[in-house]
């Protein structure tokens, strides 16, 4: 499939998405979020590829959010089944999704990068759910996320105010894995997937879902249902489950199968 709006390089077992559109912030309109929901449904079938990531093209935004510009010129709105840029309402992937935060995360653009399982920023990183001085509201995810992420208080303070948060106070407030220099997000991000691919992919799904799953309900229900969570029936069932411990006892690196 040909690309407008983004770029797509792949790196061993590492699939890095780069948003394309930096005349606008990287800002996404409806087109770009069809390509990107192709993009990543590409991503989780490929058994090769184990973990995304997803950063914006420049070096002044990751994605500055929905494209009012477009928005207020009649231009098509909408996204597919996965949401704002292919990742907010793409609940069925069980691969890791690193977000690579290289500059502004406004919006939609914050709402993505809460829908990633970790957030890498750059120093210069700012991130707000500004909608309210729009006449909008966050409904991509973050008034839902963010709470979920640091908190009822905290995140209320934010999305009420529409308060722009550094990438400090992010890491400060927990939505943020790690700060490193201007320029540098997108090769933090790569040194936490290579260290997430030393590990089991089937172990690493099989953990994200039931993560993700157990925390919709009790914490007796989610002990108990785990083994019947897809992902982790999978692990039990691969070659790797084989693998890992038979490695162990042998003294050497593990070699997973994926399988």
């Amino acid at each position: 499939m040909p690309l407008q709006f983004s770029t797509v390089e792949r790196r061993g077992r590492i699939t890095i998405v780069t948003l394309s559109r930096p005349e606008v912030m990287n800002a996404l309109h409806s087109d770009a979020h069809f390509e990107l929901h192709q993009v990543f449904n590409d991503f989780a079938s490929d058994p090769d590829q184990w973990v995304a990531i997803i950063t914006g093209a420049g070096d002044r935004a990751f994605c500055a959010g929905n494209d009012l510009k477009w928005q207020a010129s009649g231009g098509r709105r909408g996204w597919d089944s996965s949401g704002f840029a292919g990742l907010t309402a793409r609940f069925d992937c069980d691969k890791p999704i690193i977000a690579a935060v290289n500059g502004v995360a406004m919006g939609g653009g914050f709402e993505v990068a809460l829908a990633c399982d970790l957030i890498i920023a750059a120093e210069n990183a700012v991130f707000a759910l500004p909608e309210p001085r729009v006449g909008l509201a966050a409904l991509a995810g973050g008034l839902h996320r963010l709470p979920r992420q640091i908190g009822l208080k905290r995140a209320m303070g934010m999305i009420l105010t529409g308060r722009h948060v550094s990438a400090k106070e992010g890491y400060e407030l927990g939505f943020v894995n790690e700060v490193v220099p201007q320029g540098e997000a997108l090769a933090a991000a790569e040194c936490w997937a290579e260290q997430i691919c030393k590990n089991s992919p089937m172990s690493i799904r099989a953990s994200k879902q039931a993560t993700q799953m157990g925390s919709m309900v009790t914490l007796e229900q989610a002990i108990a249902d785990q083994r019947d969570y897809p992902a982790v029936r999978a692990m039990i069932a691969s070659q790797d489950y084989i693998e890992g411990p038979k490695a162990f006892a042998e003294k050497r690196p593990p070699r997973w199968l994926g399988k």
